[in-house]
């Protein structure tokens, strides 16, 4: 459990920390001019006195993984480490806090403790994690109370985990009286900082620990209730293939370290940034797809969009054979009754949460009394064989959700190495051949290729009669000073920092 807590209108100031893993003894961690070097890098290697140890621990004990479906093992760590913060702003300022410290060096003119560039780095691990959706390695309390709960509250008044936490525990009139309770940081209340902090930093005063404390302490016991909260509700059932990723991203990561890897970049470059952006969506669709399959609350919004239906099944034949193919396969039929509307096609494919490996196309979809009947045909999940598994084809009289959200297997896509990219885009740079002289009579542009305007390089034969362009050996009147009337362009630089893109970035690892 960690709660930053910052010096307002200061850029990463860190004024304190309450950090620790029981509940009944927090560590508070302070810094008495966070406007002062050494205070803020003293508590920098007092918080990674605490936190790197506590990562350390997780990487002791590992665990075989089969691979390459089961030829071979792999290795990782049994359990991963979990950071919880209060808001989404405590995963804003730790981000900033890795930013800061990982590229700090131990010798130098500016050294610093052994401590505070590891730490860095693991911050900048956690906070990236934090933006792939299903990810459980760094979470705030505000938005994981909100996947669960809904208030009839504003996202904004949501967004203070006192007012939310007061409302899913006790309702609106105990929002309404947390509303003026002090805030969960990073960020401080301005009234507060005018009355209290700042009369008690410019002094130096010996009771600003126990001020912080005072402070951060309800926000804390808040933290523990909303983990108490989420401990009640069950877990889906793919929460632990979420938790298999994040123990290998731990694990990669842990490693890299112990082999001397170097601080994340702090951009990335444009094929790195494609990559970390593919990988994004795909976690974000997969994540979406396994909630709906998971909590039935979450699917009801895709049966009310049209992208899912409930209903019963009336008829089955499991033991269909096609054999229109080259060879015959299974491909059972059932028909399915509801009576909710069904805006898909015939030719969909469809999922049931209940069989996710199972595909259902829709064959027809007719009006039958109060509903409708569509016919189905199935493929996979069903066994090798031209006899189905029992219990693989839905029977009749079964309660059966079908969707158009899938767990399919999306493949990544290919992408070039940095040095096969333009070099706009990271690669090296241009090659082009010098571009020689400048055009003759009639051209329309100047001598320097990309050149918008600019006068001629000096004295030189003007332009011929009915030139468009710039100097040429045309029978000009005389001497006179680059182009003439009527010309369109001048010479002037050829490429340069006036190209439409630079070189790529992104928001991925830093």
């Amino acid at each position: 459990m960690l709660i930053p807590l910052a010096m307002a209108g200061e850029a990463n100031a860190p004024l304190a920390a309450l950090i620790g893993t029981n509940r009944s003894d927090p560590t508070l961690l302070v810094v008495t001019q966070p406007r002062n070097r050494d205070d803020r890098f003293a508590f920098f290697a007092a918080l990674a006195e605490i936190l790197v140890p506590y990562l350390d621990s997780f990487a002791t004990e590992t665990e075989d993984v089969p691979v390459d479906r089961g030829k071979d093992v792999r290795q990782r760590y049994r359990d991963a480490p979990q950071i919880w913060v209060p808001n989404p702003a405590g995963v804003d300022f730790l981000r900033m806090l890795g930013r800061s410290t990982r590229f700090r060096t131990t010798d130098g003119e500016y050294p610093v403790p052994a401590g505070v560039p590891v730490l860095g780095r693991w911050l900048t691990f956690f906070a990236n994690t934090a933006e792939m959706p299903g990810s459980c390695l760094l979470l705030n309390a505000v938005q994981a109370l909100g996947l669960h709960w809904a208030t009839g509250q504003s996202a904004a008044e949501d967004a203070q985990l006192g007012v939310q936490l007061a409302w899913i525990e006790s309702g609106a009139d105990a929002a309404r009286e947390a509303e003026n309770d002090v805030v969960a940081g990073p960020a401080t209340d301005p009234d507060f900082d005018n009355r209290v902090l700042a009369p008690l930093i410019e002094r130096s005063t010996p009771e600003l620990p126990d001020v912080l404390r005072d402070l951060l302490l309800p926000t804390w016991e808040r933290m523990w209730r909303t983990l108490d909260l989420l401990r009640r509700l069950p877990p889906g059932e793919r929460v632990a293939s979420r938790w298999d990723s994040d123990k290998d991203a731990f694990t990669a990561f842990a490693q890299y370290l112990a082999e001397g890897g170097a601080p994340q970049p702090r951009r990335d470059g444009a094929v790195a940034a494609a990559a970390r952006l593919q990988r994004l969506e795909n976690a974000a669709a997969r994540y979406a797809v396994q909630r709906a399959f998971d909590d039935p609350l979450v699917l009801a919004e895709y049966r009310l969009t049209g992208n899912a239906f409930a209903g019963t099944v009336t008829l089955a034949n499991p033991d269909r054979i096609d054999d229109s193919g080259k060879r015959p396969v299974l491909r059972p039929r059932i028909m399915l009754h509801t009576t909710e509307e069904v805006r898909v096609e015939p030719g969909t494919a469809l999922t049931s949460p209940a069989r996710p490996t199972q595909k259902a196309r829709v064959i027809s979809v007719t009006p039958a009394g109060d509903g409708r009947d569509v016919l189905l045909e199935l493929s996979g999940g069903m066994g090798r064989k031209l006899v189905a598994e029992p219990g693989s084809v839905p029977a009749v009289g079964e309660y059966l959700v079908l969707t158009t959200l899938s767990e399919a297997y999306r493949p990544g896509g290919a992408f070039p190495e940095p040095s096969d990219t333009p070099w706009t885009h990271g690669g090296p740079p241009s090659t082009d051949p010098d571009p020689g002289p400048g055009p003759g009579p009639g051209s329309d542009s100047g001598p320097g290729p990309g050149s918008d305007s600019g006068p001629g390089p000096g004295p030189g034969p003007g332009p011929g009669p009915g030139s468009d362009s710039g100097p040429g050996p045309g029978p000009g009147p005389g001497p006179g000073p680059g182009p003439g009337p009527g010309s369109d362009s001048g010479p002037g630089p050829g490429p340069g920092p006036g190209s439409g893109s630079g070189p790529g970035s992104g928001s991925g690892p830093e």
